[in-house]
């Protein structure tokens, strides 16, 4: 059985599965490039490198403000500027406009989340199951429609939550517009079981219920730590 999540991220569903062999091989997508750069660089002999540059960084205001000053990089580099980004970005975040860290965690400011050894065991971590991931640079949607047949597959569906007037996407991410009625559409086309994840609104419950899917509330916690619920939803009620 082949696990495959379209619309990766940081994929750490994805990674799970690998790393606990829960599939035969694992495939994830992501259309943005920045991301994309990581992906590529950890699922290569590189991810060495990027491994020894983030545990030999001497990090800085200035060495870090230089780093993300960069353009025209190769993509081990887009990588390590990426990686920094996101350790030193609120949140996590990649999104344009994104806000640095200020005060962080317990106070240490912008180096608060920069864990180098954690990071570099990680990314040696992932590199050593390299052989059970594929990575696609791209259109997530397409790589749904591509598997769509498939009954060996099945499927992780976490878009960027865009739809019902909840914007969250459009702070968070990059790529945050897309066509939430055809995701529903390609779903119910897709021979393979899935789980998608959505917000709780009740127009995305109208939608899953239009579309004769599973629908059950979670209780999860946002970035502020606030109780929220998120909603799951699948084809094999």
């Amino acid at each position: 059985m082949e696990f495959i999540e379209p619309f990766a991220g940081g994929g750490i569903v994805s990674l799970t599965v690998a790393f606990e062999q829960l599939a035969h091989h694992v495939t994830i997508a992501e259309l943005d490039a920045d991301v994309a750069a990581v992906w590529l660089t950890m699922l290569s002999p590189e991810a060495e490198w990027l491994a020894n540059q983030i545990a030999a960084f001497d990090f800085s205001p200035d060495t870090v403000n230089y780093i993300l000053s960069q353009r025209n990089i190769s993509t081990k580099e887009k990588a390590f500027q990426t990686i920094l980004k996101n350790r030193i970005n609120r949140g996590g975040i990649l999104a344009p406009g994104a806000g640095k860290i200020k005060l962080g965690e317990h106070g240490m400011g912008l180096k608060s989340r920069w864990y180098p050894e954690t990071l570099k065991k990680r990314i040696l971590d992932i590199m050593s199951i390299r052989q059970k991931i594929s990575f696609i640079p791209g259109d997530g949607m397409e790589v749904l429609l591509h598997n769509v047949s498939r009954t060996d597959a099945v499927f992780f569906i976490d878009p960027p939550y865009s739809d019902a007037g909840k914007k969250a996407g459009k702070r968070l991410y990059k790529h945050w517009e897309i066509n939430h009625e055809q995701i529903f559409d390609i779903a119910s086309r897709l021979k393979g079981n899935f789980l998608m994840t959505y917000d709780n609104t009740e127009e995305v419950r109208q939608r899953a219920h239009r579309y004769g899917f599973a629908v059950e509330a979670v209780a999860m916690k946002n970035a502020h730590h606030a109780p929220m619920t998120e909603l799951l939803i699948k084809n094999n009620a």
